[in-house]
């Protein structure tokens, strides 16, 4: 016995060896804000979610801010291209910035596209103590005085938040321009601006203004859907429902970096793509404040290429860039 004992202990150890060495190592996920907003809310719902799905190991949160996302961008394209298990979360937004070339001479083929796993939607609110009850309200006041709202967004003109914004105040016959904004950090940041009284309105998303509106600290004063959204904020009404047809959808999925291996970059897809087929994703999604959106791979770089092309056009429109 005491033989068989040394001759399968070699054995079993070495078995153990190469079950672990065939598990993936720890994976990151990168939130490229501060903690708080919706890049945030898209890692912990990774986090949470992707547990037991082959080749997903447990995620970690790292948070790497600066630049709307352009530090987290240039840090993985220029020093951490290949690492295998180490996602970065993306929005709508991102994609905008990128297509404003906010992160430089990047393009969507410089990093790798792995999924998109729920939708958000834009929405503008104030605290909610404030005089303005309804869009039409804040809208009014500022085509009266286009600076005496302050409002803060998340990145400068030309951000996502800023187009939003654009896009109602130019229904409500304003010059975009003419609006007083605070560029901010992140979804967080906005609201921490907003309840410390710098700014009297936020140009945000639902996701975001979830958490605050529940706590009766803001009033949302319209959601950029095509609906009325279900839950919390049930009773907001939408944009068009007041008269401002503006819809505005954003996207949220992680990225990795360009050179990793393709067997890495598949086991990842495959890995969202399953997720996202289980019933209780669908009910960890709706607890996050998202909406069904699923993309993975060759789609979602597919979609996020079409993206840049509609941002570019809107670009244009609000003479954000010289027309060709």
């Amino acid at each position: 016995m005491k033989m068989l004992r040394t001759l399968l202990l070699p054995l079993l150890a070495a078995a153990c060896w190469q079950a672990q060495a065939r598990q993936p190592a720890a994976a990151e996920c990168l939130v490229p804000s501060k903690p708080g907003g919706a890049m945030d809310l898209t890692c912990k719902l990774a986090q949470h979610a992707l547990p037991g799905e082959p080749g997903a190991p447990a995620l970690k949160l790292s948070y790497m801010p600066g630049g709307v996302g352009a530090v987290a961008w240039h840090t993985l394209v220029s020093q951490r291209r290949s690492e295998p298990n180490t996602l970065v979360a993306f929005s709508g937004g991102s994609v905008l910035n990128l297509a404003r070339g906010k992160f430089g001479k990047a393009s969507a083929d410089d990093v790798r596209w792995v999924a998109a796993f729920g939708t958000d939607y834009g929405m503008i609110a104030v605290p909610a103590g404030s005089p303005y009850r309804s869009l039409g309200e804040l809208l009014k006041a500022l085509k009266r005085d286009p600076r005496r709202v302050l409002v803060g967004m998340s990145g400068t003109i030309g951000s996502q938040d800023w187009m939003k914004m654009a896009l109602l105040v130019q229904q409500a016959g304003v010059e975009p321009r003419k609006l007083r904004f605070v560029a901010l950090e992140g979804g967080g940041e906005q609201f921490v601006a907003m309840q410390a009284g710098h700014v009297q309105a936020i140009s945000g998303d639902t996701s975001e203004a979830l958490l605050y509106a529940s706590r009766g600290q803001v009033r949302v004063l319209a959601v950029l859907s095509e609906q009325r959204l279900p839950g919390i904020l049930a009773s907001v009404p939408t944009a068009r429902e007041q008269g401002y047809d503006v819809v505005w959808p954003v996207i949220r999925g992680v990225w990795m970096g360009p050179d990793v291996p393709d067997a890495d970059y598949r086991r990842w897809v495959a890995a969202f793509a399953h997720m996202e087929t289980r019933p209780d994703f669908a009910r960890m999604r709706q607890e996050a404040g998202l909406y069904p959106f699923s993309l993975t791979g060759e789609a979602l770089t597919r979609y996020v290429k079409q993206s840049i092309a509609d941002y570019n056009r809107r670009a244009i429109q609000f003479k954000l860039v010289r027309e060709r």
